[in-house]
C-alpha cells in the first residue's frame, strides 16, 4: 500500500520570505494578481516566463525556462495547450515529495539564494487534503525525454492512497508501479496557513545584510 513521506518541501527565493511569513505559501496566480492590479500586465506574467520576474511589490518569480511552449506542447495530452498547462502550474503551490529530487534541484540552483521550508506532510494534508495531488514527476519540467503529462497527471492524495498511480496512466498503457514515489504534492490554490505546518527552514546562500 502506498505510503506518503514524513516531510515535504517548498524551495522559496529568500526575496520571498517576508511574503511567505506574513501572507503563507500563494500560488503564482494569486500572487501576480495581488502585486499587478493591470490584467493585461498579470496574464503576461502567469503566462509563460523565459525570465524570471521581480514584481512591484519586492516578490521573485522565477523563470519556467524547463518547460517552454515547444517542448511542452510535444509532451502534453489531446486537448491540453501549453498556455492551459502553465496556468495549471501557477494555480498550484508545488512541494518537492523526494528529498533526493529536491537535492538534485537545489544542485542545478547552486549559488542562487534560496530558503528550503519543511512541513510535516500529516498536518499539511489534514488541512489541505480536499486540494492536494501527488505528481509521478515533476510536471514543471518538459526537457529530456519528458514524461507525457495532462490533467490526469495530479493524482488526488487520497484516490494515490488507495488506489496508486491507476487514474494517471494514459489509455492503453498499465499503471506506474506502486513502488514509483511520488516526485512532487501540489496544493491547488493557496496555501496561506502552511507555516503552522513547519518543521524546518534553512536558508541557502542568503546575501549578508
Amino acid at each position: 500500500m502506498p505510503v506518503l513521506p514524513a516531510n515535504i518541501f517548498h524551495v522559496a527565493d529568500t526575496r520571498n520570505w517576508e511574503s511567505i511569513r506574513e501572507h503563507g505559501l500563494l500560488c503564482t496566480d494569486t500572487i501576480v494578481r495581488r502585486s499587478t492590479p493591470r490584467e493585461a500586465d498579470n496574464a503576461a506574467v502567469r503566462a509563460y516566463r523565459p525570465a524570471g520576474v521581480s514584481l512591484p511589490n519586492g516578490v521573485f518569480i522565477r523563470d519556467q525556462k524547463p518547460m517552454a511552449p515547444a517542448t511542452l506542447a510535444q509532451c502534453l495530452d489531446a486537448g491540453v495547450s501549453p498556455l492551459e498547462w502553465c496556468d495549471l502550474i501557477n494555480r498550484c503551490v508545488f512541494f518537492w515529495a523526494d528529498r533526493t529530487r529536491m537535492e538534485r534541484h537545489l544542485t542545478a540552483q547552486r549559488g542562487q539564494s534560496l530558503i528550503v521550508l519543511t512541513f510535516d506532510t500529516r498536518k499539511l494534508l489534514a488541512a489541505y487534503s480536499k486540494a492536494a495531488f501527488l505528481t509521478p514527476f515533476n510536471v514543471g519540467n518538459s526537457r529530456r525525454r519528458a514524461a507525457a503529462r495532462g490533467w490526469r497527471t495530479l493524482v488526488p492524495v487520497d484516490c494515490w492512497l488507495s488506489d496508486g498511480w491507476a487514474s494517471e496512466a494514459s489509455p492503453g498503457s498499465p499503471p506506474r508501479r506502486s513502488s514509483h514515489k511520488p516526485a512532487e504534492l501540489a496544493i491547488k490554490g493557496d496555501a496561506p496557513d502552511a507555516l503552522c505546518f513547519l518543521t524546518a527552514c534553512n536558508f541557502l546562500n542568503a546575501p549578508r545584510r
